[in-house]
């Protein structure tokens, strides 16, 4: 079988293209990205990178200029699969990362509800005081890379993933503004593309993979926990839908909370449940997202975050975030939170 276009590889001019093509922001301008994207798969091969970013950014001004929406069938196209071709096209150049999840940076956020009690009794230790700031700045870092492709499909890959997720007391200038908490996911996933098109999907794909998450820390503050999931997403209409559900590996309990060895959060299942579910839509240059958790228990406990990823000035997007719920961070996985903040964002999922 034939491998899709969206997955062939660039070789020579094609491949400096691409450098060039995945330099800057691919959604800084989704007009450019797609007229980019589609001279990477026609271009002649005497074409030139200046040549056709000159086109194509012409082409993105007068669009811009006219005040012309795009048509419907222009909004057409897979977010998920011009995401796997941007992709491929990144892994052709060394000087790239792929970024795998988010990456952003919240310089301000706002925590209705901060979990002090952790950190109580070690206060004067850990240089943080019996009662947090509300106010802190958050961030993420996330990035994959490809470790073998075709395995048992044409359009499969073998990847591996880390993302870190920090809470910095910044504004905390009498505890020396220390990093309050910070979670660390190496992850191992295999994932693919699939041609099955259900519910008339435009896209539809699936990853299985093997997770690790902990916070790093020992003695009574140490989290962590390790999962195998999966994750089912398809795409219809500017939409898109993933469903991941988990099972935790157990771990031997603990007979002391200070031993290295054992469970550090025996409970943590019935603060984040078996799954995650989570919704996205793309509209011209704005991404909405939704995502949610549920114990699926009596005593129901689950969490809520919104997401809104939007256009500041040139290349610099804003992004807006809003969570309410259990197992924002380890360290908070059986402590409700409600926090809110507005950023910037790196890197966009779609």
């Amino acid at each position: 079988m034939r491998r899709p276009v969206f997955c062939e590889r660039p070789s020579g001019l094609l491949a400096a293209i691409a450098a060039s093509l995945l330099s800057a922001p691919l959604w800084a301008n989704p007009e450019l990205d797609r007229c980019l994207l589609e001279a990477l798969r026609d271009a002649e091969p005497t074409a030139t990178v200046e040549t056709v970013r000159e086109q194509c950014e012409a082409h993105a001004t007068v669009a811009e200029e006219s005040g012309e929406d795009v048509a419907d069938d222009e909004l057409s196209g897979s977010l998920i699969l011009e995401r796997i071709q941007r992709e491929r096209l990144a892994e052709q150049t060394r000087s790239i990362l792929i970024p795998h999840r988010r990456n952003y940076l919240i310089p301000v956020s706002y925590n209705r509800t901060p979990n002090s009690e952790p950190f109580r009794d070690l206060a004067g230790e850990l240089a943080i005081p019996d009662e947090l700031d509300r106010f802190e700045a958050t961030f993420q870092v996330s990035l994959k890379f490809t470790l073998a492709d075709q395995l048992f499909l044409d359009s499969d890959e073998l990847m591996f993933g880390f993302t870190a997720k920090s809470f910095w007391q910044v504004y905390n200038e009498d505890a020396s503004a220390p990093f309050r908490e910070t979670n660390y996911e190496p992850e191992l996933f295999w994932a693919a593309p699939l041609e099955w098109r259900p519910f008339g999907a435009d896209a539809s794909f699936m990853v299985f993979g093997f997770t690790h998450q902990s916070n790093g820390r020992g003695g009574s503050l140490s989290r962590s926990w390790n999962r195998i999931y999966a994750n089912f997403v398809l795409e219809r209409n500017r939409f898109v839908f993933s469903l991941k559900p988990w099972w935790r590996i157990p771990e031997d309990p603990k007979d002391d909370p200070m031993d290295a060895e054992g469970d550090d959060n025996p409970d943590i299942e019935k603060f984040m449940g078996h799954f995650e579910f989570t919704t996205l839509y793309r509209r011209y240059d704005h991404e909405f997202g939704l995502m949610l958790r549920n114990n699926l228990r009596s005593d129901n406990k689950g969490a809520v975050q919104l997401d809104w990823t939007f256009p500041l000035w040139r290349n610099v997007r804003g992004y807006a975030q809003y969570f309410n719920g259990y197992g924002e961070s380890l360290i908070d996985y059986d402590a409700r939170t409600e926090r809110i903040g507005v950023g910037f964002l790196l890197t966009d999922l779609l």
